[in-house]
């Protein structure tokens, strides 16, 4: 078992670490981290299994004062993370690698590519696919349009990408070109606490205050991998029934759902990153490509290809409004839109974010930050922009042919409503709830290490025995999630998630200046800003002594060496 550990010596907050080495050592668990947040995600699945409804009435009253109070700061900081990301990598600082600077990629840009994706929003992508722009057509934002206009299709595709594209990508992108930078550049350990030494300094950033921030990111990765695991759950649950393989929807079948993945990320997480989840991922990438592809083919082509371009530019002209959605201009309308949507999606990024962004870091040694943020931020956006085209607009176009995918309206039947108005729907139905589940798996087992990484002090590999214990204790809480949701499941998910990300949004805001700190000291910017320094000394000096006309040349240094060094 071997842990990246910083050089002999150790580096100061400007230092460079002439280079990672790696040692064999045990993974020594931290026992406050690892202990406070086991005993509190304990103590909320035993809460959830005796006292059920005292726990679904609680989480209802957190959450309406929540909102009603702080849902603010989500909907700036989501924005906030947006335009920090971009300026990092527009800037001089995109230049810096994660690692050294003769840093080779560890990963094919291909495979890279498709562990990023297909650990960070998978799951949500086959869940809300076609449901969510189809939801905004019939029920369009509040003081937007008139359900199921002309001027709906626009608005439901714009509020669907403006949620799935560079908004929770950037807040991704954040936490992992810190943590990438700090571990591969700097030679500190994959903690998000270590993230914090150039802020708070090396002591501060080891102290009480890292076991904090530590417990507050495994605390939010925990339930935001249960939402997820939660939301494939339901999905398949419902195209079980659609298959005719099961004729009741209770709750009893989602915990046997629950159970079955549960076991199936746990195997896959011990079996290692390279074999696990990359074999998943890039397996998962052809078969969610087929599906795709085949909706394009089969559903309304020329309708899905007029769609791209008007919901790009529609999204690009009513980005500021939808930005700037509150309560305070739409009432309690919009209050209830954005604590079902908007809100609930910065949420679960959030939550997300501590194992998605430590999971990019760790695939991305050797990729500059311009690199990296392209590759979080651009190409899933794209990728986003045309899944929800085609799922979106196939929906959309049967929704307006009068054939009813919208159904009763619950997020997961709305899929497998749109498959069954097309060929081949036994297959298809099939192969949606195969996606779910691998999607689910390869992203789990990824949270599974991080959170085992988060409880051993960094370590780039975790005990066994650690890996399985979170990744049950994940199955326990989604378990839980649904059960207090009760008829309307997805609603237990939604007030969980916000309530366990929202202290975790403050970690992030800091984050920022954490890590603009730290890359102004790089020394690759040191070492520019001198040599522009010592040019601009050259170019006055030459024009005074020389009226303008000279030239620079370089030379060896003609001054004898010191004393206690010998000539070159």
């Amino acid at each position: 078992m071997e842990e990246i550990k910083p050089p002999p010596g150790g580096t100061d907050d400007g230092g460079f670490p002439v280079s990672l080495d790696k040692r064999p050592g045990r993974a020594r668990t931290d026992w406050v981290v690892y202990g406070c947040t086991a005993v509190l995600a304990a103590a909320f699945v035993v809460w959830g299994t005796v006292w059920t409804d005292n726990l679904s009435s609680t989480a209802q009253s957190a959450l309406d004062w929540l909102l009603a109070n702080l849902g603010w700061l989500l909907v700036l900081a989501a924005t906030g993370f947006v335009i920090f990301s971009l300026w990092l990598a527009l800037s001089k600082y995109g230049r810096i690698p994660l690692g050294h600077d003769d840093d080779e990629p560890e990963f094919r840009t291909v495979s890279w590519i498709a562990m990023m994706f297909s650990a960070g929003m998978g799951i949500g992508l086959m869940f809300f696919g076609a449901a969510e722009p189809l939801l905004h057509y019939v029920e369009p934002p509040p003081g937007t349009d008139p359900a199921q206009s002309e001027r709906a299709i626009e608005t439901a595709m714009a509020t669907t990408i403006f949620h799935w594209t560079l908004h929770p990508w950037s807040i991704y992108a954040v936490l992992g070109l810190a943590i990438g930078y700090g571990h591969y550049r700097r030679g500190r350990t994959q903690l998000i606490s270590a993230a914090f030494a150039p802020l708070f300094g090396r002591r501060r950033a080891e102290g009480p205050a890292s076991k904090l921030i530590d417990s507050l990111a495994l605390f939010a990765t925990l339930f935001g991998s249960a939402a997820s695991l939660g939301l494939g759950a339901l999905q398949i649950r419902t195209g079980m029934q659609e298959a005719g393989w099961i004729e009741t929807l209770g709750t009893t079948v989602l915990v046997l759902i629950i159970v079955v993945l549960t076991i199936c990320f746990i195997a896959s997480a011990v079996s290692g990153i390279a074999r696990g989840i990359q074999w998943l991922s890039n397996t998962n990438m052809v078969l969610a490509a087929l599906l795709a592809l085949f909706v394009f083919v089969a559903g309304p082509t020329v309708f899905i290809l007029e769609l791209l371009p008007t919901s790009l530019g529609v999204y690009i002209q009513d980005f500021g409004e939808m930005a700037s959605r509150s309560g305070a201009t739409g009432g309690e309308a919009m209050d209830t839109f954005l604590s079902d949507w908007t809100i609930f999606y910065w949420a679960w990024w959030i939550s997300w974010s501590p194992f998605v962004g430590m999971f990019l870091a760790r695939i991305s040694r050797g990729r500059t930050i311009r690199q990296f943020v392209a590759g979080v931020i651009i190409v899933p956006s794209v990728v986003s922009l045309v899944w929800f085209a085609i799922f979106g607009g196939a929906a959309i176009s049967q929704q307006r042919d009068g054939l009813d995918p919208f159904g009763s309206g619950t997020e997961e039947e709305i899929t497998f409503n749109v498959l069954s108005n097309l060929p081949w729907e036994a297959i298809t139905a099939i192969l949606v709830m195969l996606l779910v589940a691998i999607f689910f798996v390869s992203g789990a087992d990824a949270a599974s290490v991080v959170m085992g990484t988060l409880s051993q002090r960094g370590s780039t590999n975790p005990s066994r025995w650690i890996v399985i214990f979170w990744g049950a204790m994940t199955g326990a809480v989604a378990a839980i999630m649904l059960v207090i949701g009760g008829d309307e499941a997805l609603n237990g998910i939604q007030n969980i998630t916000f309530i366990g990300a929202l202290p975790f949004t403050l970690v992030l805001i800091l984050l920022c200046f954490s890590l603009a700190k730290d890359v102004r000291s790089d020394p690759m910017m040191q070492r520019q800003d001198k040599g522009a320094e010592v040019l601009e000394d050259a170019v006055v000096a030459g024009t005074e002594r020389h009226r303008g006309e000279f030239e620079l040349v370089t030379k060896p240094a003609t001054d004898p060496p010191p004393d206690d060094q010998p000539p070159r």
